[in-house]
């Protein structure tokens, strides 16, 4: 019984709740200011052009990672491909006998 009466209250408050948030609404500054302090608390750890804010992480950062020196770095190599015209594409290709 005190299940039942514990999820009856729980919904009610939901609803009651639900009924409240439709009626309310913030000015459209809110709602930037809301968004930037998002975007700026999600990307918190990238602090890409922030370097006074991330001094202390460049040293650590630096030294965890792997550099490419001159004597690892190879030269890229081009690669290049034929492509048949669709017609050939498109025939059937006659099975081979052995």
């Amino acid at each position: 019984m005190k299940v039942w009466l514990a999820c009856f209250v729980l919904l009610f408050a939901l609803a009651e709740l639900f009924q409240w948030m439709k009626q309310f609404s913030l000015p459209l500054p809110i709602y930037i200011l809301g968004g930037a302090f998002l975007a700026i608390a999600s990307n918190y750890d990238k602090l890409g052009g922030l370097r006074w804010l991330s001094h202390d992480r460049v040293f650590i950062n630096s030294a965890s990672q792997p550099s490419i020196t001159q004597s690892t770095a190879q030269p890229l190599q081009s690669v290049s491909f034929t492509t048949a015209p669709a017609a050939e594409q498109m025939q059937p290709r006659a099975k081979e006998s052995k």
